[in-house]
């Protein structure tokens, strides 16, 4: 029986308002790149997908000044690189640049509430898993999710980060469930999916964009109404 759903944070329970894809489309309009924004969500994605693997492999706090541009630029060449748009440098410079100054405000997705609210009313126990490295309280507050969460794991708590198993055992025992009565659900398919299999947990990926066609091996959903099919 499933006692606890666990949730990831960024781009699973919050997006960002305007989307990504439009403050980058006009970021790159500004440079004089003109690229709809619709061509960029799939890249996006991608980039995620990248960054996050690289943060569970080495935490932010563990890399330089420098390394951390090299990371950031990386990223922007990933979402280029898969909208094919051609790029130098400079372009990826311009980029960065431009989104490190652009104000990004963090929303809950429509179904956030609906889901959070009927899984609650189940007895269910809820909580956040995710790779941050610093104090996340007034972003969740301002969002209203702690009326919804009560366990909250960071990997600046655990000291691991997704898909290490420590960070959702931490979770776990602080819920006080065996991984075998726990969901995890998140965007990424190696970090939260395979992680939180490798702990014991059920993991589901939530594809909203249908980006992991080549994913087979795991339930998918694309909305988080349908977490409740799993309950049983």
């Amino acid at each position: 029986m499933i006692k606890a759903v666990f949730f990831d944070l960024y781009h699973t329970l919050v997006t960002y308002d305007p989307p990504q894809e439009e403050l980058e489309a006009r970021a790159l309009k500004e440079l004089g790149v003109d690229v709809q924004p619709s061509a960029l969500r799939g890249p996006i994605v991608t980039a995620d997908e990248f960054i996050y693997n690289e943060i569970a492999n080495r935490p932010l706090s563990h890399r330089s000044k420098e390394e951390k541009l090299a990371l950031y630029m990386q990223y922007q060449e990933t979402v280029l690189r898969e909208a094919a748009v051609p790029y130098d440098t400079g372009l990826v410079m311009g980029l960065l640049g431009k989104m490190q100054q652009t104000t990004m405000n963090l929303v809950l997705f429509d179904d956030v509430s609906p889901t959070l609210t009927a899984l609650k009313k189940r007895g269910l126990i809820l909580g956040l898993i995710s790779n941050i490295e610093q104090d996340i309280g007034a972003t969740l507050n301002r969002l209203g999710l702690p009326s919804w969460l009560e366990i909250i794991v960071t990997s600046q708590d655990a000291g691991a980060n997704k898909p290490q198993p420590e960070i959702f055992l931490e979770a776990l025992r602080r819920a006080a469930v065996q991984p075998d009565e726990a969901l995890y659900i998140g965007d990424q398919y190696q970090v939260d999916v395979v992680g939180a299999n490798g702990a014991g947990m059920q993991g589901i990926l939530l594809d909203r964009n249908n980006h992991y066609q080549k994913i087979k091996d795991c339930p998918k959903i694309q909305s988080l109404t349908r977490v409740s099919g799993f309950l049983e």
